[in-house]
Order: C-alpha cells, then structure tokens, then sequence
C-alpha cells in the first residue's frame, strides 16, 4: 500500500511511519523540514507540504492510497489542524487519496478547551470530505505528560491534583493506525486508552521517583468547565483501556 503520513517526521508520525515501512507499505515521510539525513528508515521517501499555506499539499499526496495525518500543533492549532484537514481533504479528494486516517482525543468533546475544541472541529473537516475516513481517538501520550513535568521541574516545582489521566505509549498508539490504515475507511473506531487512570498527582510521583528529584508541589485546582470535566475523567476512557506500560514502567524503561 502507498501511505503519506503526514507530520511523519514527528514524535507519533515518526514511529506511525517506521511501523508502516516494516509492514512492507511504500510510505513517504511529509514534514514542512526535510529531515536530517539518514533519520528516515531505508526506502521511506520524504515530501514537503505546509498545511498552514497548502504549499506542497496536492504533490504530496500524488499516487498515493493513503493519507495518515499524524500533525500536530499547539499554537495556531485551527489553521494546522481544522484548516489544514480541509486542504488534505480537497487535495486527497483531487488526486484520488482513497482512504484518510487522522488521530484525536479521547474526550475532546467532553472538555472544554481550546486546543481540545480545534481537535473536533478537525474531526468535522474530516468527516465533510468526500474521501472515505477512519478517526481514532487516544488519550494523552506519556511523553506529554513527560514533558509538562519536565519542563515545571525548571522552575523546581511539579504540578499535582485530582485531573485524570491515562496515559498510554506512543509505539502502541502506532501500531494501532497502522492497524487502521489496512483495515480500511471505518468511520470512527474504537477508542484507544492507556493501560491505567492515575491522578495528577500519582504521575507526579511517578515522575519525581524516577528523576530523584525534590521539588515543591504545585497544586493544580480543578476551576473552571475544563479542570472540573479533566477531574471528572472526561480525558479517560477506562473501557478502552489497553496493553501496554503504565506511566511508570514507561518512565523506568527510558
């Protein structure tokens, strides 16, 4: 199968990318950067496209079966998310593209955010194009979660609270696209969640045992409609739950 996985050269679409080559699949890795030489696995070709300004969108997507969207953005999430779905979606319908997967979030519906509003809308950009789709949601990475802490450890503090979360590794989170990529257009599928619920505050004692570090508890209060429904489990799925390391593990494994 000939797949564009866009975003391949990030932290999901990397591994969603190398899961793909090593099924035998004819991928091309596309990024607004070329990347570093020798980064992508032998035989995964690499393109061009900015979803922002649809600049190299249509010729990314020439010959090919399959578009995964793995892009992501914080900043500017509506002009790379929603408005660059609309791009894939037109310039994958034009070219033939027969089947479109993108992934979301466990519980963006039920959390009100910004970023978190832009992956539905996303979701509707998907579903209004012609191509055939499959969507799957997954809830938080360990990475992210990683990386929160990481970065208010510089500040020698670590958030914690009630909020509810359950992480999940990113390798299973790819196989499973890849998994959708050669089932077919689906629709939405089931969701894909993390092996364990913790609290806020047991991933950050995860995280301090693991980097021995002493730092001051930063209490994140549950105010406002977002941190209440987070607080409420609106970010976990505890049905969809699946194999893989806990937060913990994770950590101990890196």
């Amino acid at each position: 199968m000939r797949v564009a996985v866009i975003g391949g050269t990030g932290g999901l679409g990397s591994r969603v990318v190398a899961e793909l080559a090593a099924r035998g699949d004819v991928v091309r890795a596309v990024s607004r950067r070329t990347p570093a030489e020798g980064t992508l696995p032998n035989g995964v070709a690499h393109a061009r496209a900015d979803l922002t300004s649809g600049d190299g969108v249509r010729e990314a997507l020439e010959g090919i079966e399959t578009v995964l969207d793995a892009s992501n953005a914080l900043r500017h999430a509506r002009d790379v998310l929603v408005d660059g779905t609309l791009r894939l979606v037109a310039a994958g319908a034009d070219v033939g593209v027969q089947h479109h997967v993108a992934i979301s979030i466990v519980g963006c519906d039920r959390v009100p955010n910004a970023y978190y509003d832009a992956k539905v809308a996303q979701e509707q950009a998907l579903a209004s194009g012609s191509v055939p789709w499959s969507l799957l949601r997954s809830t938080q990475f360990h990475t992210l979660l990683a990386g929160v802490f990481t970065t208010a450890a510089r500040r020698r503090v670590l958030p914690t609270g009630r909020l509810l979360f359950q992480p999940i590794d990113t390798p299973v989170v790819a196989r499973r696209l890849a998994d959708v990529v050669h089932a077919g257009p689906a629709g939405r599928v089931a969701d894909l969640a993390g092996p364990q619920v913790e609290t806020l505050t047991e991933l950050a004692r995860s995280w301090r045992a693991h980097h021995d570090r002493r730092l001051l508890p930063l209490p994140i209060p549950a105010l406002g409609r977002g941190f209440r429904a987070m607080r409420h489990g609106g970010l976990t799925d505890p049905a969809a739950a699946t194999a893989g390391p806990t937060f913990a593990q994770w950590l101990a494994a890196q």
